[in-house]
């Protein structure tokens, strides 16, 4: 069982859409649709009449929202019992972070923080951005570390949580130096032959900001590999498989000693915000000392 097929379940009960509750959990329709019949498959008959527009719970279905969400409710406030509990001179500060953002940005900031701040105990979950709201939003981390971007909606409310921008970061569109050179790749080209492209998942979040960057623009590679990680893209980017879009906090080294060069022109290139996200009304006064520092 996967605590997530019952929030997706919720959520598809809520829309009755598959197509809206996707978008509300920030995954494609086809994930999506694969963790509804992997629920079915755990309970063992079907929830969901996919036959009906909009969509309709069968007897079961009906039967069964109530369960998933009073065990999504008692697992939160258990949960939050328990952490209420380790609210001791040693308690954790719990962040929820994208695994880029984890790797090449908080590791680094948090090191640096404890030079002068050396009571703090810090917890990190690095994981996708829908889990990351959810993980904000239950309470259960104290501080969300995410991307933000002028041209893609937010996944969360903002009116609920202070927001603080912390370092801008770029999508710059790279090679591996030898392939890029050895075939003359430039997004700049449009005469040359299409350039093997490493794409994100359209629906994800940098997904979205790469087709804001290519915009309107004569753009027609050769999509040969699709992720929502940017550290699998990065592995086949270094092998010189092809070209990607990646944040340039994610291969500064790289660019740094010359083993990428960027293909484009500052026109192909997008502006990200690295942001926190917290409500510190209810912190102590170390947690609180971390986020005006952060």
């Amino acid at each position: 069982m996967d605590l997530n097929w019952l929030r997706d379940f919720e959520c598809l009960a809520r829309t009755q859409n598959f197509t809206r509750a996707a978008d509300e959990r920030n995954i494609t329709q086809s994930a999506f649709s694969r963790r509804i019949k992997a629920l079915e498959s755990w309970v063992g008959m079907p929830l969901v009449n996919r036959a009906t527009y909009p969509v309709q719970l069968t007897d079961a279905g009906r039967q069964f929202l109530p369960i998933a969400a009073g065990a999504l409710t008692q697992l939160s406030e258990a949960r939050q019992t328990l952490r209420d509990a380790d609210r001791g001179e040693h308690r954790f500060i719990r962040f929820s972070v994208l695994h880029t953002i984890s790797v090449h940005f908080l590791a680094n900031r948090i090191e640096t923080l404890q030079h002068s701040m050396p009571d703090i105990r810090t917890r990190v979950i690095s994981d996708s951005l829908s889990t990351c709201c959810e993980l904000l939003v239950e309470g259960a981390v104290d501080i969300m570390l995410c991307y933000a971007h002028r041209a893609v909606s937010p996944t969360i409310d903002e009116s609920a949580f202070e927001r603080k921008d912390l370092l801008t970061d770029r999508m710059l569109p790279v090679a591996a130096v030898a392939p890029a050179k050895a075939h003359g790749w430039s997004l700049d080209n449009t005469r040359q032959n299409p350039i093997p492209y490493l794409a994100y998942e359209q629906s994800s979040f940098l997904g979205m900001v790469v087709e804001h960057a290519i915009g309107r623009k004569p753009f027609h590679p050769q999509t040969i590999y699709v992720d929502g990680l940017v550290e699998a893209i990065k592995r086949r980017l270094m092998a010189g498989s092809g070209f990607a879009w990646m944040p340039e906090t994610a291969i500064h080294a790289e660019l740094a000693e010359g083993s990428l060069v960027q293909i484009g022109d500052e026109a192909w290139v997008e502006d990200l915000t690295i942001a926190a996200y917290a409500n510190p009304a209810p912190f102590d006064a170390t947690a609180k000392r971390l986020w005006d520092v952060l």
